[in-house]
């Protein structure tokens, strides 16, 4: 069945999700998670169409894959379709203008180079309905809506670590992302844009680089998909001090700050290898998916405070063994 064909058959499915047909007034709140959420499964529909398009099912196969995979991965970019058009049609309801996809460019060159960048894209997707839950908990529908997609993206997650032999569930805990964080997070892979997301609170945030276990700046070189990493691992960041959007003294310290699960962020400071590069050392007791951010705060803020006014450069998502 050809991908059109999967999507036009879920399309149906959208007139029974819980906001159609009895819209309720959107705050400003509700409209900026609308329209991350909606910039979200633009990506991922694309990403799904492609790795549905560019691999045959004896591809899929001989990478080690089971049988049916392929399909799944269609059938998955059609549920993306209809999460996408429906968020469109509540913001239409809702009279705001959906924004326009954009441009890609992703990662991979193999089913198994597209499944491992499925994997980070679609945990950033599930931090970002999370991170979004607590700025629509006045909508009661809007909240149940996107309670619905949630569950469905972490089902699409769970596949892929399982087709990929990995667990389909490696955490107790997902980790809830700030939607800037989330936001900054998905433009990694956009090209250009029609239009952006509204700013503020959408800014592009200065870039942190993971240098080792790879080297982000190689992106779109598939090599640059990065291995899972375990605890006591060396990573190194790098970051532009020009490009910060307040003054930071040379000499004062700089700390990257993890966040994982359900946990306060870890705060561990770098040891400065060059103007612009630092080390820390991967603690242990972390898992999956970690997001990294560099600050000048040496602790006591929540991932909310960092996304609010205390990050430096970030964020950059670590995989962990």
């Amino acid at each position: 069945m050809q991908l059109i064909t999967k999507v036009a058959a879920l399309l149906p499915v959208v007139a029974a999700l819980p906001l159609e047909g009895r819209q309720a007034a959107l705050s400003q709140n509700d409209v900026a998670v609308l329209q991350l959420a909606h910039y979200l499964e633009n990506l991922e529909f694309n990403l799904y169409t492609g790795g549905y398009n560019n691999f045959t099912d004896a591809q899929y196969l001989a990478a080690g894959f089971p049988e049916g995979f392929r399909d799944n991965i269609g059938l998955t970019a059609s549920q993306e379709g209809v999460h996408r058009d429906t968020l469109a049609s509540v913001l239409t309801s809702g009279g705001q203008t959906p924004l326009p996809a954009c441009s890609y460019s992703f990662p991979y060159n193999s089913p198994g180079s597209f499944v491992a960048l499925a994997n980070m894209i679609t945990t950033v997707g599930i931090g970002a309905y999370l991170g979004g839950a607590s700025l629509i908990m006045d909508n009661k529908d809007l909240l149940t809506s996107a309670a619905a997609i949630l569950t469905v993206e972490a089902r699409h997650d769970s596949y892929l670590r399982a087709g990929a032999k990995g667990s389909p569930f490696p955490t107790p805990f997902d980790t809830a992302l700030p939607a800037l964080w989330a936001y900054n997070l998905a433009h990694t892979f956009v090209t250009s844009c029609p239009m952006e997301l509204p700013n503020p609170p959408f800014v592009l945030l200065p870039k942190l680089q993971l240098l080792t276990p790879y080297d982000s700046s190689a992106v779109p070189d598939p090599a640059a998909l990065q291995k899972p990493v375990a605890a006591g691992t060396t990573l190194t960041f790098k970051w532009d001090p020009s490009t910060f959007f307040v003054s930071v003294d040379p000499n004062a310290p700089l700390y990257v700050a993890l966040i994982n699960q359900n946990a306060p962020p870890m705060f561990m400071e770098l040891t400065m290898t060059s103007a612009g590069e630092g080390t820390i050392a991967l603690p242990a007791n972390l898992g999956n998916a970690v997001f990294a951010v560099l600050t000048t705060f040496s602790g006591g803020l929540t991932s909310t405070d960092l996304a609010n006014y205390g990050t430096l450069a970030g964020p950059q998502l670590v995989l962990v063994d």
